[in-house]
């Protein structure tokens, strides 16, 4: 049976080290991440969409455990709160298969994934499990790749990957796959509201229609801030170019959102391509997190985390 997450504290999830041994095996952290701001650019020659957005990590992770394998080849097991497709369909074993095969190594593995962050909320939690993994591996196996070679492979598993190998706080461009690391600290809490909804990526993106006109007014006050270093500002404009495509697909999800901004919740932004939403508040306010989580449990129903700032 699932977990309520609504009973999740923070603070259970921060503090953590990226890995730890567990007996003969490595367990690795994958974070999820949320998105200060998402603009669209406009559409590139290959079909994609040319994006800028500022992602953080949070403390909220999957865990994959690497071990001996026990039968042959790579053997992936899905377990935990949240279904993940097993066998070679996931991410975690494409990556790990990927940096076997870039090293001319073959050997028996065995990964535990355990699923904690939903998929279909924006949260980027299959990005994060394929960094992991290859990071993981990487160690497992001692194979000593710089974080430059096992960008490369990043890439070829999907758009978001490779933010996840560094972080925790950068400016994204291209697919999400040309990174700029920000040195500057965003300590932050985060309410995050969790939907029951999950969101086709592919749909929202198919059924963006460009506003040029709202990404220069969008951009040049976001680059401002991001010069300024001022993150606490960035988030607060609510700049995702993709919450109107998001809506009129889940219509449910934007009523959901007018019902949460009338309890004076925000501002409320989107995260990705949704559907999970959240609001920010400064790393110090935990009570008033704590109080804006109950209400939404009282009047709302709907399930939330208290999440902060992810260290790495």
């Amino acid at each position: 049976m699932p977990t309520d997450i609504t009973n999740t504290s923070w603070t259970t999830m921060v503090s953590k080290e990226q890995t730890a041994t567990v007996g003969y095996g490595l367990l690795v952290r994958a974070p999820a991440k949320i998105n200060l701001s998402l603009l669209i650019a406009g559409k590139r020659p290959d079909g994609f969409h040319e994006i800028e957005t500022v992602m953080a990590k949070v403390g909220w992770y999957d865990e994959i455990l690497i071990e001996p394998g026990e039968k042959a080849g790579i053997e992936l097991v899905c377990k935990g709160p949240h279904w993940a497709p097993e066998g070679k369909g996931n991410l975690v074993y494409q990556a790990c298969e990927m940096l076997l095969n870039s090293c001319g190594v073959w050997t028996d593995i065995k990964i535990t994934l355990t699923k904690n962050v939903p998929a279909g909320r924006g949260l980027g939690s299959a990005s994060s499990d394929a960094a992991a993994t290859l990071m993981g591996v990487n160690q497992y196996m001692e194979f000593g790749l710089p974080n430059r070679q096992l960008a490369k492979l990043a890439k070829q598993l999907g758009s978001d990957v490779a933010f996840f190998l560094d972080g925790p706080l950068a400016f994204c461009r291209g697919k999400g796959e040309k990174i700029r690391k920000i040195t500057k600290k965003f300590n932050f809490l985060a309410l995050l509201i969790l939907p029951d909804v999950s969101v086709s990526t592919k749909k929202v993106y198919a059924n963006y229609r460009h506003n040029a006109a709202l990404y220069e007014q969008f951009s040049s006050i976001i680059n401002r801030d991001i010069e300024k270093n001022r993150f606490d500002l960035v988030w607060k404009v609510c700049a995702n170019m993709l919450e109107t495509s998001c809506y009129s697909l889940y219509r449910e999800l934007a009523e959901l959102k007018a019902r949460i901004d009338s309890l004076g919740i925000g501002p409320l932004c989107l995260s990705g391509s949704g559907s999970a939403l959240f609001s920010i508040m400064d790393s110090t306010e935990q009570d008033k997190a704590s109080r804006y989580k109950r209400i939404l449990e009282e009047k709302i129903g709907c399930k939330s985390i208290i999440v902060g700032n992810n260290r790495w």
